[in-house]
């Protein structure tokens, strides 16, 4: 049975025929709730554009009984990415830019920026070197610049990025505009030559104020009149009104679900807004709205006649990007030969049921906070999921959970 359901100022088209099959969803949630895998949270499962699947789980505040709702808002962290891609691809459709210009031409800053060296631990001094070649637009979407993450990195490299203030940025921080994070990123050393190796860092971020630039416009206003604005994500936000902040989840421990973490820094979302957009971690969205854009992504770029990529765009987001990089154990997961990186996300390059049903050409990412999603072109399936718990590890639920949810499809 279909029926249609207004939600957020969309159509959303719901298939109830598999329902029953799909309980099996339900009870291996419930099973990982008990265990305390995790504390709950909401999952939507997505197929041809039909919602199959979209159910609320376990208590986003146990102590004040307090359960999780479909509307829940989530810190996305880098989620947020793939809006900062489907815009740049945006842009480059338009002739706004080509992915191979270095990143110089938008950002002169990075016409100067060198190459960590030598690094002296005694006194955290180091020397650096020259790029042999610029950072460009696509160094940047497959992580190959050089820019890093410092609270990932360890030693020198953590150290490096201390000493020039760049630990504060990812989320959001009131101290800087995105302007001026991004010059500072600039002002730091790279980890290595752009292009000789992959290491996930704040490039999406360094995209975030190419696209302010190319498009004369903040970040948050490109996001809502290309990309929210036309899909109907009324609940998607850099910053939350203050009416939607009370539906904004709890993050709990990763080690006992049921302790909320109450750090200061957690509440960003809640912040004032200001002129510090990270195009790599910064937004709040719902389930609902995030699937959203991961069907027009599955659909080939367009949902409920509006499009925000053109269909052989979209093709290029299921293709590996670097095959030597992995061939030389320098790139993406380069141990293992089903997964590549692309323009973004990390894709499937070879199908292997025995570690995931996911069709050769699928794509996704995460977040930290423990939200997830994945899309499966092929099929056209759209899976997402979100948590909210700090430094979660235990990545084999999420492999169970789209191995019960593809049985249960099909």
């Amino acid at each position: 049975m279909l029926f249609n359901t207004f939600i957020f100022g969309q159509s959303a088209i719901y298939d109830t025929s598999i329902g029953s099959s799909l309980t099996v969803i339900d009870n291996y949630l419930t099973e990982n709730i008990e265990k305390g895998v995790i504390p709950g949270g909401v999952f939507l499962v997505a197929e041809k554009g039909k919602i199959k699947y979209f159910k609320s789980f376990g208590y986003d505040n146990q102590s004040m009984n307090k359960p999780y709702e479909n509307d829940n808002i989530f810190r996305i962290a880098s989620m947020t990415k793939s809006l900062t891609v489907v815009s740049i691809l945006q842009l480059m459709e338009k002739g706004k830019l080509d992915l191979d210009d270095p990143l110089s031409k938008y950002i002169p800053s990075f016409k100067k920026t060198m190459v960590l060296d030598r690094f002296n631990s005694s006194d955290s001094s180091y020397t650096t070197v020259n790029q042999k070649k610029e950072i460009t637009i696509r160094n940047l979407l497959t992580h190959t610049s050089g820019i890093y993450y410092g609270s990932f990195e360890k030693d020198s490299l953590r150290a490096v990025y201390t000493k020039n203030e760049l630990m504060i940025f990812g989320l959001s921080t009131d101290q800087f505009t995105t302007e001026e994070m991004v010059n500072k990123i600039a002002a730091a050393p790279l980890a290595f030559q752009p292009g000789t190796h992959y290491k996930y860092g704040m490039n999406m971020e360094v995209l975030g104020r190419v696209i302010e630039v190319v498009s004369k416009t903040s970040l948050d206003k490109y996001f809502s009149e290309n990309i929210s604005g036309p899909l109907g994500m009324k609940d998607t936000y850099f910053y939350l009104p203050k009416e939607k902040q009370d539906r904004l989840a709890k993050v709990h421990a990763s080690d006992t679900v049921q302790n909320i973490i109450n750090y200061p820094f957690l509440e960003y979302p809640k912040m004032p807004a200001h002129n510090h957009f990270a195009g790599g971690g910064g937004l709040s969205s719902t389930t609902l709205d995030y699937a959203t854009l991961c069907m027009a992504l599955a659909n080939e770029g367009s949902l409920n006649k509006k499009r925000i990529l053109k269909k052989k765009t979209v093709k290029l987001l299921s293709e590996p990007e670097f095959t030597e990089l992995d061939n030389n154990n320098t790139g993406f997961m380069s141990n293992v030969e089903e997964m590549g990186f692309g323009l973004g996300y990390w894709v499937v390059k070879k199908e292997n049921s025995a570690m995931s049903p996911l069709s050769k050409g699928s794509f996704g990412w995460g977040g930290y906070f423990n939200t997830k999603y994945y899309i499966d072109p092929k099929k056209d399936i759209v899976i997402v999921g979100m948590t909210q718990m700090f430094g979660f590890n235990n990545q084999p639920f999420w492999q169970e959970l789209n191995k019960v949810i593809y049985n249960a499809i099909d």
